[in-house]
């Protein structure tokens, strides 16, 4: 999951050697991805309206659910 996510965030930044993913399990069966980028790339991981987030959330909670799992990913300034 961790790789994955990473995979679609420096494909979408102008800074891809920043980008840095911390992934922690609060509870057995959830998984937290903190996504951090650069200040200038932060707009380009949100999308316009959060679509991009979203759809990026989307497709990580598909990846969790085949694993029994819950995923969120939370995106920092």
């Amino acid at each position: 999951m961790k790789e994955f996510i990473e995979f679609i965030a420096k494909h979408l930044v102008d800074n891809p050697d920043n980008v840095v993913i911390e992934e922690s399990t609060p509870e057995e069966r959830k998984v937290v991805l903190s996504l951090k980028v650069q200040a200038e790339d932060v707009g380009k991981v949100i999308g316009k309206q959060g679509k991009t987030a979203q759809a990026m959330r989307t497709l990580l909670t598909a990846i969790a659910a085949k694993d029994g799992k819950r995923a969120i990913l939370e995106i920092l300034d």
